[in-house]
Parts: structure tokens; C-alpha cells; sequence
């Protein structure tokens, strides 16, 4: 079974209502299908292995990725905020492809031999054609493929299938459940698993879509208001900022028909959802954690368990806030030590996952997973005796001290403590003596204060002393992508050059 079969069933069921609004543009659900129909026409017209987007938000993300799937080839969304030479590395790489983009992003690609580039204007007003779309149902077709942030190295091309996408959203999306007035705000990036999803899941649940070109939080709040947006999907430095921008204004929340946040693809500090469950208590929030290779979600903590976490006295209720919740129904959960053997509850070691959305895939390496279906999400954590699920930072990210593994997150989690510590990040760097060191960079709050030895005294009093930071550096801020994710490669590479104040 296409993914296109959520947009024919969302089209006979539900075609005169409202599917998509960005800017000046609208599409019906019937509307929507009619132009990725005509966008599959155009791709079999060309040849195409491949149909790519270098684009912000925009309809050409939602009709390319139904049109490649009318069309039987892989959607590939590009990142738009890549340097020229990556950008074109990648390019390269999937040609031959029809890549459609805007005229901001035209000037960044270099020819390329089999590459054919079409104007989003042009892409999104395709003329009509007779021919039916005929997708293929073979459900082992690549149906997305997406390129890693390439951290650790050259990106990977995470391939996903027809079957994976949709035991995803068959897994944990009612067909037809919103409402008529139900909508939600889109303002991650499509080249982000986040944005594919919402593209698939809101469309499934054949729920009205507000695209942002780009996260603003001014823009977020008016988009909210003026279209009376019910659902939102949100990354924890984009809350963040929403709530930042409340407070610096005084402005009043004042989003009456918003009902529900999910918020993912970063860790959340705790105090930021707290304040945001404060601000907005009408607001059911998830949290939702999952990775490119696994569709997206694969475990969630309610709305239910919020609340019970941010009101409760027990600790260890209070304490599932900053959990990710529970594997969804859909997947199974291991908790497994470097050896490969399985551990017990409050053990931590690397998470392995289950399930028919888990494609675990990548285009030059094949399939990573084992000979029983388990993929190794390269995180680390630990499941508790409820079985929620806490996260503990990237394998990678792990600092190996005198052979002794020290997990950047605990160290964190105790310097957000501190009352002056509005964030922090802790990364290895090189030691002579034990190999690795511990070393964080801190923002502090707004007019607040702290110093190196108060702050390593703090550290010291509630872990071991070898989890003590070393060096400890003030920034006026921390470095993130767009998803969230805090660029530990970049802060590793300033302290490692003795970088900042100490």
C-alpha cells in the first residue's frame, strides 16, 4: 500500500473540506489529490529517479511528496540551510531528479547531469491531465529519503518505505478524527521527520494544515489566532521562544481554540514545560520522542501524565516529566548494555526498537537491523519499574574519562538546577592524563550570576567528583539547529581550543 492511499481515502472522504492553508494559497483535500495527480504526470513525464524540494514550507512539499508517491519514486527533501558545496553534494546524489525549488534557493545549485530544476510557481500549477495516477502497491517501495544532519560525518541517506510510513500512521492516527473546525499549525521544516509526519498524520486524520514558511514566534501566535488552530507540533527551543516573547511583551496567550501541543526532537528542560503548562492550562501536551529511521514517534507522555507529574507530591511521579513517556503500541522498547545483553529497569544503556514503522535503512549501507527486527537508536537511556522511558543523551556524546562513561545529561540536569543557569551543555575534551575530560558551556540567566568554583562545588555535591566539569565557559547563548538540538560538535571544537571565559 502508497502513502498516496491516505490522500485518495482523505479525498473521497472528506473532499470539499479545508486541507491545507499557506499564505494566500488553499487547497480542498480534492484539490490537494488533483495536484499531486498532475505533479505525478509531469514526473513520469521526465524520468526522474528522484523528486527532491529545496523549499521552505510551502504546498510543494505536501503535492511532491504525494505526487513522487503517484508517481512510484522517493520524495527527498532538502535542507535549505546547508552550505553551497553540501547542498550540491547531495544533489549529486540523486540524480537523475526532477528538484523543484523557489527563487530564493535557485541560485545555490550548481548543473548538475540529470538534475532538471522547476520553479515551485510553476510545479504548483501544473495543467490539468486525464491520466489517472496509478501508484505502485508494493509496500517495500522507498516512498522518503532523507538525509542525516551528518554530525559524525558525510550524511546518510535514511531510506523509508511505503510499509514503514504507514504502519506509522495506521499505528497511531484515527482516520477522519479531527473535527471539521480542527487545525493544525506546521512550522517545522519539511526536510525534518517531523515535517513529513504532520504532513501524513494530518492528512490522515484529514485535519486542516497551516503552513509558516519559517518559525517566527510573533508569526506562530498570529497564525494561531487568525485561523483558530486547534493542534500545534513544536520543538523545545521554538516553545521556548513562544513563551520568551509572552513574557518580554506582556503580551496575553490569549489562543483560546488551542487544545493541544506535542513537542519533540530536542530535550525539553524541564522549567520551560512547566512554565508553558502554567501559561496555557487549557493545553492537553505530549511529548513525542522518535527518530528519522523509525518514521517518526515511537514512545509518548500524555497529556495525563503531565499533569499528574506537574501537580503530583511524589517524586517519582514528579520526575516522568522529563521521561519521553512510553513506547507507543505500535513498537517495542529494549534497554541493552554495549555487550548486547537486555537490562532491567533503571539500568541505562542504549535503546534498541521494534516495529513495522522502523525502517533502520540507509541507501549505501542497507538495513541495520539485527537478525530479531531490533534497530540500535544510538541513544542512551533507561526504562523505570512503569516503564516509561528516559532519555540520556547520544552514544556518541558519551565521555570516556579514565575508561570510566559519563553521561553529558546527568551532569546537565544538575547545572539547570542552579537558579542562575538559564542552560548548559557538557562535552568531552581531550585530557592528556585520562584521555577525556568533562567540560560545560552555561548561559546564565538574565542579570543573574554564578561562578566557575560555585557551580563545579554544585556538581561535585550531587554526582561523583570525576563528573565535576573541568572547565566550565559562559555563553551568551548555546548553538542549535532549527529541530532543537543542541550542536555539541560545535561546542566541543571551541572548548577543545580553549575558547570563552572560564
Amino acid at each position: 500500500m502508497s502513502i498516496s492511499t491516505i490522500l485518495d481515502m482523505a479525498a473521497e472522504a472528506f473532499g470539499d473540506r479545508v486541507a491545507l492553508i499557506s499564505g494566500a494559497r488553499r487547497y480542498t483535500y480534492a484539490g490537494l489529490r488533483d495536484a499531486a495527480c498532475r505533479a505525478a504526470a509531469r514526473i513520469r513525464a521526465s524520468g526522474a529517479a528522484y523528486v527532491a524540494l529545496l523549499d521552505v514550507n510551502s504546498p510543494a512539499a505536501s503535492v511532491a511528496i504525494f505526487g513522487a508517491a503517484y508517481a512510484g519514486i522517493p520524495y527527498v527533501p532538502l535542507n535549505y540551510r546547508l552550505t553551497r558545496p553540501e547542498l550540491n553534494e547531495l544533489i549529486g546524489r540523486v540524480a537523475p531528479a526532477l528538484l523543484v525549488t523557489s527563487p530564493e534557493y535557485r541560485p545555490l545549485i550548481d548543473p548538475h547531469a540529470g538534475v532538471r530544476v522547476l520553479d515551485r510557481d510553476e510545479f504548483l500549477s501544473l495543467p490539468e491531465t486525464d491520466e489517472p495516477p496509478s501508484p505502485s502497491e508494493d509496500p517495500r517501495g522507498i516512498a522518503v529519503q532523507l538525509f542525516t544532519s551528518g554530525t559524525t560525518g558525510k550524511p546518510k541517506a535514511a531510506i523509508l518505505r511505503h510499509e514503514n510510513l504507514m504502519s506509522y500512521i495506521v499505528g497511531t492516527v484515527e482516520f477522519g478524527a479531527a473535527g471539521e473546525d480542527d487545525g493544525i499549525v506546521v512550522s517545522v521544516p519539511p526536510y525534518h521527520i517531523a515535517g513529513i509526519s504532520s504532513v501524513l498524520s494530518s492528512t490522515y486524520a484529514c485535519r486542516r494544515m497551516v503552513q509558516l514558511e519559517g518559525f517566527d514566534a510573533r508569526a506562530w501566535l498570529a497564525a494561531c489566532r487568525e485561523h483558530k488552530v486547534s493542534n500545534a507540533f513544536l520543538v523545545p527551543t521554538m516553545l521556548g521562544r513562544i513563551l520568551d516573547h509572552l513574557a518580554a511583551t506582556g503580551e496575553a496567550p490569549d489562543l483560546p481554540d488551542l487544545r493541544a501541543i506535542a513537542y519533540g526532537g530536542g530535550k525539553m528542560p524541564q522549567a520551560t514545560i512547566e512554565r508553558a503548562m502554567k501559561l496555557l492550562p487549557q493545553v492537553d501536551f505530549t511529548n513525542a520522542y522518535g527518530l528519522t529511521e523509525t518514521s517518526s514517534t515511537i514512545a509518548v507522555l500524555g497529556p495525563e501524565d503531565h499533569r499528574a507529574a506537574a501537580t503530583g507530591g511524589d517524586p517519582n511521579i514528579r520526575k516522568r516529566l522529563t521521561s519521553v513517556g512510553k513506547p507507543t503500541g505500535a513498537v517495542e522498547i529494549q534497554i541493552r548494555d554495549d555487550n548486547g545483553a537486555r537490562l532491567g529497569p533503571n539500568r541505562p544503556g542504549l535503546i534498541f526498537v521494534r516495529g513495522g514503522q522502523v525502517s533502520g535503512e540507509y541507501l549505501s549501507l542497507g538495513s541495520q537491523l539485527d537478525a530479531d527486527g531490533w534497530f540500535s537508536t544510538r541513544d542512551r537511556g533507561y526504562v523505570d519499574e512503569e516503564g516509561y522511558l528516559f532519555l540520556d543523551g547520544r552514544a556518541d556524546d558519551v565521555i570516556v574519562r579514565g575508561g570510566e562513561n559519563i553521561s553529558p545529561g546527568e551532569i546537565e540536569d544538575v547545572l539547570l538546577a542552579h537558579p542562575a543557569v538559564a542552560d548548559a551543555a557538557v562535552v568531552a575534551v581531550p585530557d592528556e592524563q585520562w584521555g577525556e575530560g568533562v567540560a560545560a558551556a552555561v548561559v546564565l540567566k538574565d542579570g543573574a550570576k554564578a561562578g566557575v568554583a560555585e557551580l563545579q562545588e554544585l556538581v561535585r555535591g550531587r554526582l561523583r567528583s570525576s563528573r565535576v566539569p573541568q572547565t566550565i565557559v559562559f555563553r551568551d547563548s548555546l548553538p542549535y539547529n532549527e529541530t532543537g538540538k543542541v550542536l555539541r560538535r560545535v561546542i566541543r571544537q571551541e572548548l577543545a581550543q580553549g575558547e570563552g571565559s572560564r
